[in-house]
Order: structure tokens, then sequence, then C-alpha cells
């Protein structure tokens, strides 16, 4: 089963961000992919709230979230949308990723579950959750390339989440991210090879890459990584378009050899002397 990634310098203006997605999704489907998956804040890359808030919209009025859905039905391609920003029904803010089928109908949802909260040694500080509200909940969604568990980013840092989906069947797990490049020389490439191993799942990364039109910088790396840990695809710093290949007969192989899903145990507690 093929797949894209989209590598993005998403910016300021979500008609922009827009326009290569859907771009994206027809070169996708050109290309003989059956499901394109996109970064964390495709839609919207603006770390000014009194500007981002203008572009911040509910689901239902989403531009960018209607224009996938309706380049997913033309093309005939499911898209996992890695994330957008969304303002939820009681006003607060979602990070939240979408899972559009071929016929641009949603059939998944998740909100973010770990919010960045970190001050860097480069001196830079975020606090999303100053803006944003904490997802409840982990989601697996069916799709083309294999059962997919859904997280975003930061979330990358906490493997009891990749447990949770692996152990509800998940074979493919799904990392958007716009991660910064000190975090992402130091830890992306070993995160994911370690989620990937743990989990004996396929991951896939897309990521925002580049300086950004708000004056941030990004990592890039979009990366897939097969369940033995072998790095499939690495598109570098470069914004664009890249396939790979989701074999089923290898992640068998994998699990089979060492097949350590089935020799989970629960933790029942931990002696502390």
């Amino acid at each position: 089963m093929k797949i894209a990634l989209l590598q993005m310098n998403g910016g300021i203006d979500p008609a922009a961000n827009a326009a290569t997605i859907v771009d994206a999704v027809a070169d996708a489907g050109a290309g003989g992919a059956a499901m394109l998956f996109t970064p964390e804040v495709s839609g919207l890359v603006d770390r000014d709230r009194a500007r981002a808030a203008a572009n911040i919209h509910a689901e239902e009025r989403d531009p960018v979230l209607a224009a996938v859905r309706l380049a997913a039905a033309e093309h005939g391609l499911w898209v996992h949308l890695g994330s957008l920003l969304i303002r939820r029904e009681d006003g607060k803010l979602a990070n939240r990723g979408f899972v559009i089928d071929g016929t641009g109908a949603i059939r998944a949802r998740y909100d973010k579950l770990h919010l960045f909260d970190v001050d860097l040694p480069t001196g830079e500080s975020w606090r999303e959750s100053a803006s944003y509200a904490a997802g409840e909940g982990a989601v697996v969604i069916g799709t083309p390339a294999g059962a997919l568990g859904i997280s975003i980013c930061y979330d990358l840092r906490f493997p009891d989440l990749y447990r949770a989906l692996t152990d509800a069947g998940a074979t493919i797990l799904a990392v958007p991210a716009a991660f910064t490049r000190p975090t992402g020389a130091a830890h992306w490439h070993v995160l994911l090879r370690a989620r990937a191993i743990e989990g004996a799942a396929f991951v896939v990364a897309a990521a925002q890459t580049g300086v950004h039109a708000d004056g941030r910088a990004t990592y890039g790396h979009s990366l897939v990584i097969d369940p033995w840990g072998e790095v499939l695809l690495d598109m570098g710093d470069a914004a664009g378009l890249g396939f790979a290949e989701i074999d089923a007969a290898r992640q068998d192989d994998v699990r089979a050899r060492i097949p350590v899903l089935r020799h989970r145990r629960p933790i029942p507690g931990v002696e502390r002397l």
C-alpha cells in the first residue's frame, strides 16, 4: 500500500495553506497513493494570538477542512489531516486531527492529549495550555493503509499512549508534528524509531519545516519507519511530497520474530524501597 506525506512550510494565511494541501491531494492520488498524511497545524502556523484568532473557526465553518474534504472526494483519496486549530463549542481551542475518507466524510477526530508547555535552553518558551484544551481520549480508525492510531507532536514523548493504541489494534501510528529545531535535532528520530520498535508498528510522521512567516523554525524530516525501526523515508528539510510503501507482510514478520505485543503484562505497582 502506497502512502504520501506532505511536508509543509505552513504560514499565517489559511487560504494559501489550503491550496498547498489540495494540490498535494491531487498529486498524491496521481502518484498512486491510497492515503495522504499532513503535518500538525496544517491550516495555520501563527503564534501571534491576536492575529491568529480571526483565522480559528468552529469545525463546521473551517475553510481549510472544507477544502480538503472536497479535494478528498474529488480524487477518492483518504487524508489524515494532521491537525487544525479549531474553536470548540465551549469557546476553548483544540488542536484537532481529522481522518477523511475518499468520499470527503470525516471518519475520525482526535484532540491533542499532551500540551507543549516548556522553556528551552535556546530561550524559546511555549505555553500551549494558555490557549488550548487537552483532549480526553485516544483513537484507532480503520483506513486503507491499516488500523491507524492517531497522535499529535508532543504526544510522541508519552509511550503509554502508543501502548494503548497498539493494544487497541493499531498497526500504523501517525505523529503529525511541528517540532522545534533544537528538540527535533536531539530527539525526533530516536523517539519515532522507539515508538515503531516497541509497538512493532509502522510510524508515519508528517512534519512542518523551515522558517515560517510568524518567525518560528521547525525541524522537518518527515519520516516513515517500519516495525523493525528502519527508516523507509526521511524527507530532510525541504517542503514537498514524499511517498512510501506500507507492507503488512513486513509487520507480520516482525511481530512473529519478536512478539512484544503478546508479551506485554500489566504492571500492578512499583515498590519503592
